[in-house]
């Protein structure tokens, strides 16, 4: 059986290449002209994303939106954002991931849309999608933890206007960035120095950190220790 229809594709790909026959391309196979068509599973929910990615495309070729490659350069905060502190950044990421509902990393449309109504400043479908899209720099229509930062870098350096949605995100989320920010040094020597002062403060944090963990581990061994006398007492 099986001998038979492989004989027959044999005998149609000959018959394709002679000319004798019309070949179709049926979803980027080539196909005789006349041949059944195989099943194809319902559009349904598909339909919205297919339409979605056609218009984005159709952008894309007129030149609306700049085609830009999703990044796989793995983000460090700590030494691209080098204009905030460790604990702002922290703070941040603290932020990030409480409205991160999906746990993927990133917050979408529904999730921006649940933050701003916790922030008690509720936005317009329109509204978010124009928050999204002034930081949306791989223009996948939802926030990076490096897209979140970059809105508290422009809060920062004055770039949002206070009745923008990303200014009213940023000076409600209760995260301080009034930091005079990284200046371009005038000469060699004090780029230099800023260097060495950028690199003094980082490892000063990173040993207040340390500090702050080790203080709290003593405290908990404390705790565990007071606990079992007490708990022996009762035996």
């Amino acid at each position: 059986m099986a001998s038979d229809e492989l004989s027959s594709k044999l005998n149609r790909r000959l018959q394709i290449e002679d000319g004798t026959e019309e070949a179709v391309a049926v979803d980027g196979f080539i196909q005789p002209h006349g041949a059944a068509e195989e099943e194809r599973p319902p559009a349904g929910s598909a339909d919205s994303e297919l339409g979605a990615k056609l218009q984005r495309r159709g952008e894309l070729n007129e030149g609306v939106g700049e085609h830009v490659q999703p990044s796989m350069k793995v983000c460090n905060p700590y030494t691209e954002f080098k204009e905030f502190s460790r604990k702002q950044i922290k703070d941040m990421e603290k932020m990030f991931k409480q409205f991160d509902a999906g746990k993927d990393n990133f917050i979408d449309l529904m999730e921006l849309k649940l933050m701003m109504e916790k922030l008690e400043a509720p936005q317009t479908h329109l509204g978010l999608k124009n928050m999204i899209k002034e930081v949306d720099e791989d223009l996948d229509n939802k926030l990076s933890f490096r897209e979140f930062l970059l809105i508290f870098r422009k809060a920062a350096a004055g770039e949002l206007p206070e009745d923008s949605g990303l200014g009213v995100l940023a000076r409600l989320s209760e995260i301080d960035v009034s930091t005079e920010g990284v200046k371009g040094a005038k000469t060699f020597f004090e780029a230099k120095v800023h260097a060495i002062n950028e690199g003094n403060r980082f490892e000063a944090e990173i040993r207040q950190e340390q500090e702050c963990k080790k203080k709290e581990a003593e405290e908990k061994k404390h705790k565990q220790a007071a606990f079992r006398e007490l708990q022996s007492a009762f035996k």
